[in-house]
Order: C-alpha cells, then structure tokens, then sequence
C-alpha cells in the first residue's frame, strides 16, 4: 500500500475526532437537526465542486431516490441529529467513545433482524465491549444515575441507526453507482430531510450563521467532516481495503479525547481510558471474520 494511504488514515481520524468538538461548540447557537443539515450542505457542496473538476459524472437519473433517501436518513440524517442532541447532554469525549461501539451494533442489528449468522468470538467481543461500557461509565452500585441517561439513550440509538443503516445500505438497489455518485446523493438526501426537519421544528438565524465564532465550526464539520472525510475514506477503501479503512474506528475516538480535553477542557478520566481500550479490543474481536467471511464493507466503519 502507498504510504500515503497512512497519513489519509490518520488525517481523517482527526477530522472526525474534532467532529465531535465542532458540534459541541455549534449548540450554542443551532439545534441538533440544523447542525445536520449544515453538516450535510456544506459537505455537498465540496463534493459537487469535486466531481465537477474531475469531471465525475452525477447520474442523476440513474439513481434510486427513495432507496438513496430511506439510507440517507437512517444512516445520515437521524444519528448525525442524535449525536447533537447527545451532546447537549454528554461532554464531546463520553460521546465519541460511545460511538465506537457502532461496528458492535451492526453485527447485533445483522443477526437479529438481517438473518447473518454469528460466531464465537462475535459473542465473545460483543461480552468485551458490553464491560467496557459499563466501566466508562462508572456503573456500580450507588452511582447508577451519576450519568445523564437520555444522553447515553441518545448516542446509542445513533449508533444503532447507524448499524441499521449500514445493513439496509447492503440490500438497497445502489450497486452500479460510483463512490462519488453514492455520496452525492447521500449528502443531497440528508440535506433535504434535515432541512425540512431544521427549518420546521428550530431556528437558523443570519446573525448566528455568519458569526465568526461559528464559520470555523460549519466548515469543520462540514467541509472537512463531511465532504472531504468522505472522499478519504474512500480513497483508503481504493488503495488499501474497507478492512484498513475501518481502522480508523480505533482512532477517532482516541483524537477527540485529545479535542476535547486540549480545546473544551473536558476531564479524561482513568475509567475512560480503561473503558475506551475495552470497547475498542471487543470491537476488535467482534470484527473480525472467518477467512471464508466476506470483508467488511466501508458503511460499517462508521464515526461522526
């Protein structure tokens, strides 16, 4: 593999470690669904100004709208909100390393309601990853309720439709499309929905969204967390594997320890250390497949 591929890997576990800091930093002044919306226009756009010189052909017509639109919201649209709402509720870090667990999920969601078939050492990291939740989040007895549930409730439902998602995305019409045309019309869809969503239920006001405490912000998740994350990533899946691409599951929550304790000044805490290389190990094991399994797909490795 090109060495360039590592310091791809490494840029976007950065980019999507910081995801985490730049919606933390945008609920002060926008609700979860607009950050959602912002997120997915703005990532739109540089990926419409991409393929337009590089001359990527958009296939609008060849594109199945409703199949595009139902893998959109469940796996754009609705977790990207609910990391929001989280995160009005969760410091930035607690709710990176909670989204690690989504590659757990997925085998969840693909046995229980997608007919796959499972193995020991699933089961065995998914018992891994279940003990590294309950040690990040200092559960014992007498301290059940020192953390906010409905966050908690909120982020793992992210990442289960995030699983869900990634299990529809397999079974949905999309084969024949490109990269660049899957992610075109990702970003459009999610942008529709979540504008409609935005604009009906939360307010977007031209003082906030021009303030330049935010622009670095929308553009940082938008851009960067966005649009070019996604063309990283799949960069990686190109010139490497969806296997190699998938590692940067361990990576980000790792940089957005380090974003949110450097830029917000969030505590990292030794149960979070401990609870984070747990999850990750049961994530480890939990991924890995037979050598007769197919290999893991990019929309299983999913972040911010």
């Amino acid at each position: 593999m090109p060495r360039l591929i590592y310091a791809a890997l490494l840029g976007l576990g950065l980019i999507w470690g910081g995801s985490f800091y730049f919606i933390k930093m945008l609920l002060h002044d926008f609700g979860p669904w607009s950050i959602a919306f912002l997120r997915s226009g703005f990532g739109l756009l540089v990926v419409l100004v991409i393929m337009t010189v590089f001359k990527k052909p958009f296939g609008f017509r060849a594109i199945p709208w409703l199949a595009m639109f139902i893998m959109a919201l469940i796996n754009t649209a609705v977790p990207w909100t609910l990391i929001g709402f989280s995160e009005q509720r969760l410091t930035s870090s607690l709710a990176s390393i909670l989204n690690a667990t989504t590659p757990v999920w997925t085998i969840v969601v693909g046995i229980a309601f997608f007919g796959n078939k499972s193995n020991r050492m699933q089961w065995i990291g998914l018992a891994t990853a279940t003990i590294g939740v309950v040690i990040l989040l200092g559960i014992r007895p007498g301290t059940l309720l020192s953390f906010d549930g409905i966050g908690l409730i909120g982020m793992l439902c992210a990442t289960f439709s995030y699983a869900v998602g990634s299990q529809l995305s397999k079974r949905l019409s999309l084969r024949g499309l490109t990269m660049y045309q899957i992610t075109y019309g990702t970003l459009l869809s999610s942008t529709v929905t979540s504008g409609i969503f935005a604009f009906s239920t939360e307010s977007i006001t031209w003082p906030h969204l021009t303030s330049m405490d935010n622009v670095p912000m929308i553009l940082g998740l938008g851009m960067f967390g966005s649009g070019f994350a996604y063309i990283l990533f799949y960069y990686m899946v190109e010139k490497g594997s969806a296997e190699f691409a998938s590692m940067v599951t361990y990576l980000v929550p790792c940089t957005a320890l380090i974003w949110g304790s450097t830029l917000l000044g969030e505590p990292i805490k030794w149960n979070m250390l401990v609870g984070l290389v747990i999850i990750l190990g049961g994530v480890f094991l939990a991924s890995r497949k037979p050598r007769s399994g197919n290999a893991l797909r990019p929309q299983e490795a999913r972040s911010s």
